[in-house]
């Protein structure tokens, strides 16, 4: 016969596993977890081990610039999580691309456009960069809107979502961390393991992507490994 405590137990990993099915209705797998179908990338740098996307550099294979790995559908706004790590070199430098779009006069498996940034330093993890665009539009900690102030890019810090420095204080290379970028109308965050790292609203209407792809990214320079897994994309406009 079950004691009490077993019965309280297994309410409660019942009640748990409820809520996390709950925390993750509506959102679909977009890596099969054991190829790259519906992804596009170059086949020298990218690939599927135990599980988890592999995107690599070597000092054989370096890049001449930065490369993506691209799925093959896109979205407008939508929640996107998923986990990654960097393995052994500090130094690496990635992102996860979204509302982006390729450019083929740069190169096959080149994008340009919002990006949540990852780095093995944490100098720039958690920050909004636009690749191929406008720069860095949010450090990490801050809170911002964007505008166009005769044309050019007006930057306005309104606000703090936390203390830079304490967001990745236990974020290091070997370890698993949770991503999800969360793009809904102009507004943009990003949360790293349950901690936001930016907030974005974009009003410089020239230049904000309503809409786009979905990419991962290898970055030019030292030889890097970076894995991803748990894949996953809530479309917000479907609903």
């Amino acid at each position: 016969m079950y004691s009490r405590k077993c019965v309280a137990s297994v309410i409660c990993l019942l009640v748990f596993a409820s809520f996390a099915s709950a925390q993750e209705e509506g959102f679909e797998p977009i890596f099969d977890g054991e190829s790259l179908k519906g992804w596009d990338g170059n086949p020298t740098h990218w690939r599927v081990e135990e599980g988890a996307i592999v995107g690599q550099t070597t000092a054989e294979a370096p890049l001449k610039h930065n490369e993506f790995l691209i799925w093959d559908g896109e979205v407008s706004d939508f929640v996107l999580k998923l986990d990654f790590r960097i393995v052994g070199e500090a130094r690496a430098n990635s992102g996860i691309q979204y509302r982006s779009k390729q450019m083929p006069n740069a190169g096959k498996w080149v994008v340009g456009g919002y990006q949540a940034d990852i780095d093995g330093t944490n100098r720039y993890m958690g920050i909004l960069y636009e690749e191929r665009g406008r720069g860095i539009l949010a450090q990490r900690g801050q809170e911002v809107e964007l505008s166009a102030d005769e044309g050019r890019l007006k930057k306005t810090v309104v606000g703090s979502v936390g203390d830079a420095d304490a967001i990745v204080a236990e974020v290091r290379p070997d370890e698993w961390q949770s991503y999800e970028v969360r793009a809904i109308g102009n507004k943009l965050e990003h949360i790293l393991n349950g901690k936001t790292t930016a907030k974005v609203v974009d009003n410089d209407t020239a230049n904000a992507a309503k809409s786009g792809i979905v990419a991962l990214q290898i970055h030019v320079g030292p030889p890097m490994r970076i894995e991803f897994k748990n894949v996953r994309l809530k479309r917000m406009n479907d609903e």
